[in-house]
């Protein structure tokens, strides 16, 4: 099984304008309402495909009420974790050619007692071998000793840890050993305090973490890719997106892949890989924070580059 952890979950309002003017007065579209959070999209789109996945979750105030509601109508398995605190609300600005604009509220602080009730509920969740995904932002005050106690007592369950997070976060999660990281360009830029322009870059700033005790470094490239680097050496994919509607939960659905591939079989990388890409690129040519089903999965445009011209400049931001 696939546990989730999102200790920061939103409810996401998704509108579309035909182009955003700042100042002016817009009209948009019906607001599309989904439950937000990266390990609650992770849930999503595992559970959507039929790979077994619990989404674990503070829920607080009318916003978590209604997140809670969703995820039920989705037909998601969840554990709820009652807080004093109001879930956050988060808006996505989406434009006919792609180009998505998102305002993301903080959250609100969790408390001893909230964490602790989560350790129990987490606990009680996971067994030895199942895979637990820590995803998202933290909520405010969150400590760097709260997040590494919490992700150590799944190791100390014989439980497999994957992250996929940024900041401070990302980086005090190495002291956890998780075996699957999984940042973006962006994020693994941050954690090794430099650019990274090219493939060769991100495949050393990737060594770089490995060197401090993470098994695997999944990257996530957009429009560029993605990169694998981990015990077998290094892997290089690409996909071709032929519509790109919302990039929003894209990361989410493309570890969601990787996962529903590589925690049935580790042998076989490049498998999990081409999966990874595959629901990724799905993810992209829906709206909203929609996550792909297996009729929009599909690996025609998706293939791994044996032979990478590693010094490429990227050409996506």
């Amino acid at each position: 099984m696939i546990v989730s952890v999102t200790l920061n979950p939103s409810l996401d309002r998704t509108i579309q304008v035909d182009r955003l003017e700042r100042g002016a007065v817009l009209r948009t579209s019906a607001p599309m309402l989904e439950p937000g959070g990266k390990g609650v999209n992770l849930t999503r789109a595992l559970t959507r495909n039929g790979i077994e996945s619990v989404a674990l979750l503070p829920v607080g105030g009318p916003e978590g009420a209604e997140l809670s509601t969703l995820l039920d109508i989705a037909g998601v398995a969840t554990r709820f974790v009652p807080v004093e605190g109001r879930t956050r609300s988060n808006l996505t600005v989406s434009e006919p050619d792609g180009t998505i604009t998102k305002f993301n509220e903080p959250g609100f602080p969790l408390s001893e007692d909230d964490f602790s009730v989560l350790a129990t509920t987490l606990a009680g969740l996971v067994s030895a071998r199942d895979w637990v995904v820590f995803s998202g932002s933290m909520p405010p005050e969150c400590s760097e000793k709260q997040l590494v106690e919490l992700m150590t007592s799944v190791t100390d369950l014989g439980a497999f840890l994957a992250v996929d997070t940024s900041g401070t976060a990302l980086t005090a999660s190495i002291a956890a050993h998780p075996r699957v990281i999984k940042p973006n360009r962006a994020e693994l830029a941050e954690a090794v305090g430099r650019e990274l322009d090219s493939i060769s870059d991100v495949i050393a700033a990737a060594q770089e973490l490995r060197a401090l005790g993470v098994e695997r470094v999944l990257v996530s490239l957009g429009a560029d890719g993605a990169v694998l680097v981990g015990e077998h050496g290094v892997l290089v994919g690409e996909s071709t997106v032929l519509e790109r509607r919302s990039t929003v939960g894209a990361g989410d659905c493309f570890l969601a892949g990787y996962l529903s591939k590589f925690s049935l079989d580790e042998s076989d990388e490049n498998a999990a890989l081409i999966e990874a890409l595959a629901w990724g690129a799905a993810a992209v040519s829906l709206p909203g924070t929609s996550v792909p089903g297996p009729g929009d999965i599909a690996s025609t445009h998706v293939q791994l580059v044996w032979q990478p011209d590693l010094d490429r400049p990227f050409v996506a931001t």
